[in-house]
């Protein structure tokens, strides 16, 4: 983020500078200017999906809520000690990184995919995975095609600015097959194409076109997302890469959620667990036993309020994603055979 500079810059800079070098302020502090300005605003800014069944969607009372949309409330009760703090910014794919690299927000929850580009090229870094996914493609099954090799010469509707782009091309070359896309601005637009029966198929990551079947057609049973998948798509929250406090405090939040699942922390009896538990790293994450607050700039208690606010990592899957028939499967804890588990917090 980009902060506006005035004539009081420079002094302020010099004594930062003396005070580094007196060992008074960590190095840290320099670049740890989100909290401050999300304290400052009394306000958390988040880039969210403009619209997605279980992700993010608006409900019956006009307000944003969804899988990821409840990540922002669980950061905002997290640093502001409130979840309603949040202003949601709806962002298309194809802009969503610009909002947060020009400061326009302070993280980005919605469906994007980690991957060396993006992390690497961007000034951004991915604080998690919050969900594995991997890239399908949708199609009308009165077509009766079942794998993507027979796909061969048809037309694909693909959305521009998403790693379908790259997917597609790599997987069609990679089998010596040809293929014609259609790329539009944003998914809505590639949606309308394929029911237009504009093209053969309509690809992205197999979750959005699941709750795109589902929630976009009025006889889901005439349409099908191939099994098979063409790539690894993990999801995650992204932040800024100037400003390591902002991050870790990022990276905690979601290991918060995991940890709380496994530990069997909900919202509704953490005021309990919080009290009676006599595991050292549940009063820990819980705040019962001090120290892991000072590290991140927080409170001992940010992650009780976040748990506190949105529920454990299995709460958020079952309110958003599971009504739409979608398996937990790899998004599992380790556990139970998936891959998710949180890193210990000692």
């Amino acid at each position: 983020m980009q902060i506006a500079k005035t004539r009081s810059e420079p002094s302020r800079l010099r004594r930062w500078l003396v005070f580094m070098a007196a060992g008074l302020l960590p190095v840290a502090a320099l670049s740890a200017t989100t909290l401050n300005t999300v304290r400052q605003r009394d306000q958390l800014h988040c880039a969210i999906h403009p619209g997605q069944a279980g992700m993010s969607y608006l409900d019956r009372r006009g307000e944003w809520n969804g899988f990821f949309v409840e990540y922002c409330r669980a950061l905002a009760a997290a640093t502001l000690g409130d979840a309603r703090k949040v202003k949601f910014l709806p962002t298309t794919s194809n802009k969503r990184f610009t909002v947060l690299q020009t400061g326009e927000v302070d993280v980005l929850s919605r469906t994007t995919t980690w991957t060396f580009t993006r992390d690497t090229g961007l000034g951004l870094n991915f604080t998690g995975i919050m969900y594995y996914d991997g890239q399908s493609f949708l199609v009308r099954k009165a077509t009766a095609i079942k794998s993507p090799d027979e796909l061969a010469g048809a037309t694909i509707c693909i959305t521009k600015g998403t790693t379908a782009e790259l997917n597609t091309a790599d997987f069609f070359l990679r089998k010596g097959l040809s293929f014609r896309s259609l790329v539009f601005e944003n998914v809505e637009e590639a949606k309308i194409a394929f029911f237009a029966q504009r093209c053969d198929a309509m690809t992205t990551d197999s979750l959005p076109l699941t709750i795109i079947r589902l929630s976009d057609t009025e006889r889901p049973q005439d349409y099908e997302v191939l099994p098979e998948l063409l790539s690894k798509e993990p999801f995650g929250a992204v932040v800024r890469s100037d400003d390591d406090q902002w991050f870790d405090i990022n990276k905690w939040l979601l290991n918060a959620l995991l940890a709380a699942e496994e530990f069997g922390i909900t919202a509704e009896n953490i005021d309990d667990m919080r009290q009676q538990s006599h595991s050292p790293e549940i009063r820990r994450l819980l705040g019962a036993q001090p120290g892991l607050g000072k590290s991140l700039g927080l409170d001992d208690a940010w992650a009780y309020r976040a748990i506190k606010a949105v529920g454990n990592y299995q709460q958020l899957f079952d309110r958003h994603v599971a009504p739409l028939g979608i398996d937990r499967g790899l998004n599992r804890l380790q556990r139970d055979g998936g891959l998710m588990y949180p890193l210990p917090f000692r």
